[in-house]
């Protein structure tokens, strides 16, 4: 299967980029502040692949989870290319009732065998979860 972008020059050091059909998002460095860097996407995706894989296994086993929270840290290397060598990913999972064992199982079986995007860097993963028997807070 193959997966197709397209990135645009706009200006400075800004790019517009699109997936296929998909919405339009702006990748910028950190000093044009317009949108993430490349590396900070690649650490969102590594987030919201992990967080896709564990909210389906959650919601399979009928998990009463409300809400989830993942924040993600990336070390890179300092020489080039400054590639992410460790990242810790920590994922708060909000609901009454819910098991450790189920949120234990689903990252185990995201991280360790269904995330293609952790699958695709050559990092260490570290990471950790927490439940929080309440309702997720409201977005900001």
């Amino acid at each position: 299967m193959a997966v197709q972008t397209e990135l645009r020059w706009s200006e400075g050091l800004q790019f517009i980029g699109r997936a296929d059909n998909g919405p339009a998002v702006v990748l910028d460095t950190p000093e044009g502040g317009s949108g993430p860097s490349p590396m900070e996407v690649i650490l969102m995706g590594v987030a919201g692949c992990a967080g896709i894989d564990v909210v389906s296994i959650l919601k399979k086993r009928r998990s009463p989870f409300t809400g989830m929270l993942i924040k993600a840290t990336g070390e890179r290397a300092e020489g080039h290319p400054r590639r992410y060598t460790r990242l810790n990913i920590a994922f708060e999972v909000y609901g009454r009732g819910v098991n450790p064992k189920d949120v234990q199982k689903a990252i185990d079986l995201s991280l360790g065998k269904y995330c293609s995007a952790v699958a695709s860097l050559n990092a260490e993963i570290d990471y950790s979860f927490h439940i929080v028997a309440q309702e997720p807070p409201v977005d900001r």
